[in-house]
């Protein structure tokens, strides 16, 4: 049911302070993330003029401070401690949301990652059904699983993937749509929202019928051509091509492997 809350919910960016304490304060709660190897997240805290105000902040200038947004390639912090409440020019604001992207990085060249997105949605008030609960120590979690896809890509059909990442709940049961939370602001000072994800087993390929599964891997189906940057398999399932790896690694006939090691039938 809190997937309800979704549709009150128009992010942009906004507060973080680096930096943070074991525990929140009275007007902070720690943001923080367990992820796979290669993973990092991004945040951005989105504010908005307290229940009542009348103000507004010109422009829209210092509403909008992300934590991790540059440094998560070199600097990375999972750590993180956010405001609830804060004045600019004058005028109160509370939290409002935070957008989060979750980055995974599968190769060294740098275009070489994936992202996906989710989302903590903070309300002066929520339906009780809505709201998440804390454990005794204060924590509270958010789970989610991303899975690799998949592709070939360019001229030479290298191997490019895309991050696709889905709530999921304590026992990893996938549910609908991105991770998502929804707190009030009453239940976060002093708090810990942990955002624990996982990684799928398996990669799956991006498009349906580009690729064919066989006990040791997939094997890329040719199409009309090399050429052919989409490669529609058509039911052909004789004709494959070859592909390269992130890694460099070229003339690869099945992925993961690369290379085939037995005879392959479908």
């Amino acid at each position: 049911m809190k997937r309800i809350v979704m549709s009150l919910i128009a992010g942009s960016c906004a507060s973080l302070t680096v930096g943070c304490s074991a525990t929140g304060s009275s007007n902070t709660f720690i943001l923080t993330a367990e992820l796979p190897e290669n993973f990092a997240y991004a945040a951005r805290a989105n504010y908005v003029p307290a229940k009542g105000e009348t103000c507004t902040v010109p422009g829209g200038r210092n509403t909008q401070i992300g934590f991790n947004v540059e440094e998560w390639r070199t600097q990375y912090k999972p750590d993180s401690e956010v405001e609830l409440r804060r004045t600019v020019s004058g005028c109160p604001l509370v939290l409002y949301s935070i957008d989060l992207n979750i980055y995974a990085k599968y190769g060294k060249d740098r275009g070489d990652f994936g992202s996906d997105v989710g989302k903590i949605a903070v309300r002066p008030t929520l339906p009780e059904r809505l709201e998440e609960t804390f454990n005794a120590i204060g924590e509270s979690e958010l789970f989610g699983r991303c899975q690799w896809l998949f592709r070939t890509s360019g001229s030479l059909r290298r191997i490019v993937k895309i991050l696709n990442c889905k709530e999921t709940d304590a026992q990893g049961k996938l549910t609908r749509g991105n991770p998502f939370a929804a707190y009030t602001l009453d239940q976060l000072p002093g708090k810990t929202v942990r955002l624990r994800i996982k990684q799928a087993d398996a990669e799956e390929p991006y498009m349906g019928d580009t690729w064919i599964k066989f006990p040791n891997g997939w094997k890329r189906c040719m199409g009309k051509s090399f050429e052919d940057q989409h490669a529609f398999c058509y039911g052909n399932d004789q004709d494959f091509s070859t592909f390269r790896m992130p890694d460099g690694r070229d003339d690869c006939t099945i992925y993961p492997g690369c290379t085939e090691n037995q005879k392959l039938t479908p």
